[in-house]
């Protein structure tokens, strides 16, 4: 059953300053500093996060494999182009989505949300018709459909990490059929579609200083 959400902040924590100040701070690390450790608490509240991450009609197809066990990591290393922020970050994460969906995820979820809101008997069946029409769609491709929500979860985790003065970066160079191996995916139901990396970036990592690339406002945002 899900966790009751916290109902007493709907005023501003963050000033318009403040949040841009963030977005400019954010940025792809490239090099971890492996003796920094990200704080339980903070940890914590990242998980938390990950949880409250949106997704589509809230059906929450994906898995979060936080990867804690440095043998494991060594393994998924070779299979991560090489890239040493695998086995350097504070925390590894590995994005999975649901290889298919059907009614039984959409049951599962209405389940849930029927005991979190109390809802009568009828209108949960109606709710369970209702969003049965979204996995029954023709020519669904559920595993795509599943890996566009877990992409949501993953800006929602790298915000989240720069808000708490986190450092982070998105990985999607690696060997998705090789991690499952590894990470005893195969059969589960779900299959990996990106990582990321989460911790405190070294000293040398050139990336912290570096300026920030990006397109003219107005290019990239159009008002209709």
């Amino acid at each position: 059953m899900s966790n009751p959400i916290p109902t007493e902040t709907k005023a501003p924590v963050l000033t318009p300053e403040q949040l841009i100040a963030v977005q400019h701070r954010r940025y792809a690390t490239k090099r971890y500093d492996p003796s920094r450790k990200i704080p339980a608490d903070l940890w914590h509240a990242l998980e938390e996060s990950l949880l409250y991450s949106a997704s589509s009609a809230g059906l929450q197809p994906w898995k979060f494999l936080v990867v804690d066990d440095p043998a494991i990591r060594e393994k998924l290393l070779s299979k991560s182009w090489n890239q040493r922020i695998v086995v350097t970050a504070s925390h590894l994460v590995v994005f999975a989505a649901r290889e298919t969906l059907g009614k039984e995820d959409v049951r599962r979820y209405i389940d849930d949300f029927a005991e979190v809101r109390k809802i009568p008997s009828e209108e949960k069946a109606q709710l369970l018709e209702r969003y049965s029409g979204i996995v029954d769609r023709p020519g669904l491709d559920g595993f795509q459909y599943a890996s566009y929500q877990v992409y949501i979860a993953l800006g929602n985790l790298l915000t989240s990490a720069a808000l708490l003065g986190l450092d982070s970066t998105p990985i999607g160079g690696f060997e998705p059929d090789a991690y499952d191996e590894i990470l005893g995916l195969k059969g589960s139901g779900y299959k990996s579609v990106v990582v990321a990396a989460v911790g405190y970036h070294a000293d040398d990592d050139s990336n912290a200083t570096s300026p920030k690339v990006r397109f003219p406002l107005e290019q990239v945002i159009q008002h209709i």
